[in-house]
């Protein structure tokens, strides 16, 4: 029986389209090009950082990031805050609380998300970031920690989250039950895998209580 419920953040918790249109600009690049790469990028199982490659051949993405910093220190830049949660987050985690599930978010973000996610007052026991772990998804320590943190056996939790590679894969693996949230580009796309099937897809977080009840 799932006692604690694990979210992904990006795609899962949070809305990126913001973060993306902001690097659009950043770039110079139009903004449904930047984003057809990063979908093509989904659709061949490549890392997101090499939609930056492929528009910016060339560009050293950390001293970008931290140029954007000293060109913009008080703005978002690719970070995120409560106006980019999916509007299903709040109620959803808040059911989940009711219905005596220990809610917790672990997912691969940089430190200052941490900060950003705990500003939003989210109903969540926990909140941390592979940065502050030092391993990142889908590596089994990621998922050995996400166990360690909620205090119960892997097969008590299920691992929600928007793509098989990074979530539903290894957290099945991990002895965890997998929940494919059909979100985002890597979510749309990773549902129609055969992969899929090892976990249970669903379309909005809402639908998680009911889920978990049977």
């Amino acid at each position: 029986m799932v006692r604690t419920v694990v979210f992904d953040v990006g795609e899962t918790l949070i809305d990126e389209s913001r973060i993306w249109l902001r690097w659009a600009h950043r770039l110079g690049v139009p903004p449904l090009t930047f984003l057809g790469v990063l979908g093509g990028c989904a659709a061949l199982d490549l890392p997101h950082r090499d939609a930056f490659e492929m528009l910016r051949p060339g560009l050293d993405l950390e001293a970008e990031i931290a140029r954007w910093v000293d060109d913009e220190p008080d703005g978002l830049r690719n970070g995120f805050d409560a106006d980019d949660l999916y509007p299903d987050v709040r109620p959803a985690l808040t059911a989940l609380r009711e219905n005596g599930f220990d809610v917790v978010v672990a997912g691969n973000q940089p430190p200052e998300a941490r900060a950003a996610l705990e500003a939003m007052d989210l109903p969540a026991s926990a909140i941390r970031t592979s940065d502050e772990w030092g391993v990142q998804k889908p590596e089994p320590e990621f998922f050995a920690r996400v166990a360690e943190l909620s205090g119960v056996a892997p097969e008590e939790i299920a691992y929600v989250g928007d793509r098989l590679d990074n979530d539903v894969l290894p957290a099945a693996d991990a002895g965890m039950r997998p929940i494919l949230l059909r979100r985002g580009p890597w979510g749309h796309l990773h549902a129609l895998r055969p992969e899929a099937r090892r976990a249970t897809v669903i379309d909005s977080l809402s639908e998680l209580p009911e889920v978990l009840a049977r």
